[in-house]
């Protein structure tokens, strides 16, 4: 069927070819008749017109009118578009309805109830037990304070150890704090040693006669006088600060309140007036001056008074020069201890001296580097 029957014009039966055939058309018979070519022409051009407007050929027409010995265009292989997930539109559109104020509410407790760990519920309160009942922390938090003490002592007796013993005591009467949380400190690092120096000295001076007078110097909490006082054997505790009714507070590397003196000149002397039999330094030589101490302990002590001490085995550099310069002073080593693995033992006897002077004072003074400070690195166990 011819697609137009305009008067005039015919359409011939065949179907005409595929526009986009490069084969050359045959001439029409009829070479003569001009009118039948422009007829033939203007379908040609409005079948163009059509597909070019509707957007669509005649797959089946053009099948047909192609030639047999022709091969069909093997068509391109496309990609099948996955489904997608058709969106209801007029959901989004929608604005979501307002809800009601005791809606909201109830929405936020839940939300609120949610939000809580969900064994919030069962955790089991604290018990007593991991408290401490005197000082109401944990175990862990006791364990922490205690070990804060620690540096602090340590800290603290590096100080003492460097610096002179006025310092050290004018530091203390400035800062009472400084005295308690040494001392406090002291007490915690004595359960960490495997013998005490004060207990060793306290069970050796109980078999003393009951009138023995003992001079403590550098006592901390009076620990010897506590233990030997009931006993019936006289103890005089010095230190550079008194928190307790057993202590005189003094500067054991000055001139201590008891009587003595230190001789003539010129002349062998034991000196006069001395009322102590035993001195005891228990890890008390300590400041920059102590070898000032050990010349006190000669003035106070009767002659053939003894001598006890007792340091940090880590703090000797050469224990011959040690000996050496107390003995300089004017004393005679009995016996040396060194069988504990932290502490050394000593025990002079008090013997007469040739009067010195400040000279010779300043010499002996000058050595105070026979012994080595406690470090704070090192952690050194001491008083």
């Amino acid at each position: 069927m011819p697609l137009f029957d305009v008067p005039g014009w015919s359409m011939p039966a065949d179907p005409v070819s595929e526009a986009g055939s490069r084969k050359r058309k045959r001439p029409i018979s009829d070479a003569g008749s001009e009118t039948q070519s422009r007829i033939h022409s203007a379908e040609i051009n409005l079948e163009k017109l059509v597909k070019k407007l509707t957007g669509k050929r005649d797959v089946g027409d053009a099948r047909t009118n192609a030639a047999p010995h022709s091969k069909p265009k093997p068509r391109r292989k496309t990609k099948k578009s996955q489904p997608t997930a058709e969106v209801d539109k007029e959901s989004i559109s929608l604005p979501m309805p307002l809800m009601k104020a005791s809606d909201r509410a109830t929405k936020k407790t839940k939300r609120s109830h949610d939000s809580r760990p969900p064994d919030s519920e069962e955790r089991p309160e604290r018990s007593s037990k991991d408290l401490d009942s005197s000082s109401g922390l944990t175990g862990m938090q006791k364990n922490m304070k205690q070990k804060l003490e620690g540096a602090r002592f340590r800290m603290l007796n590096q100080t003492l150890y460097e610096s002179k013993s006025e310092d050290a005591q004018r530091m203390m009467q400035e800062d009472p704090t400084v005295y308690t949380e040494y001392h406090n400190g002291f007490r915690q690092q004595v359960l960490s040693w495997p013998t005490n120096p004060a207990d060793h000295y306290v069970e050796t001076l109980s078999s003393y006669h009951v009138n023995t007078i003992v001079a403590d110097l550098g006592c901390g909490d009076a620990a010897i006088a506590r233990a030997l006082i009931p006993k019936g054997i006289s103890v005089l505790s010095f230190d550079l600060v008194s928190h307790s009714p057993y202590v005189v507070e003094a500067d054991i590397c000055g001139t201590l309140p008891l009587p003595g003196s230190e001789g003539t000149e010129g002349s062998l002397s034991e000196g006069e007036a001395h009322i102590v039999d035993i001195v005891v330094f228990s890890l008390s030589l300590m400041s920059t001056n102590w070898p000032k101490s050990i010349r006190e302990a000669w003035r106070i002590l009767k002659p053939n008074g003894e001598l006890k001490i007792a340091e940090v085995t880590s703090r000797f550099r050469n224990l011959e020069n040690f000996v050496s310069l107390v003995s300089s002073i004017g004393f005679k080593l009995k016996s040396k201890d060194e069988r504990n693995s932290h502490f050394t033992l000593f025990e002079f006897r008090k013997v007469p001296r040739v009067f010195k002077t400040s000279k010779e004072w300043d010499i002996i003074f000058s050595k105070t580097d026979t012994l080595k400070p406690c470090e704070y690195k090192r952690r050194c166990a001491s008083k």
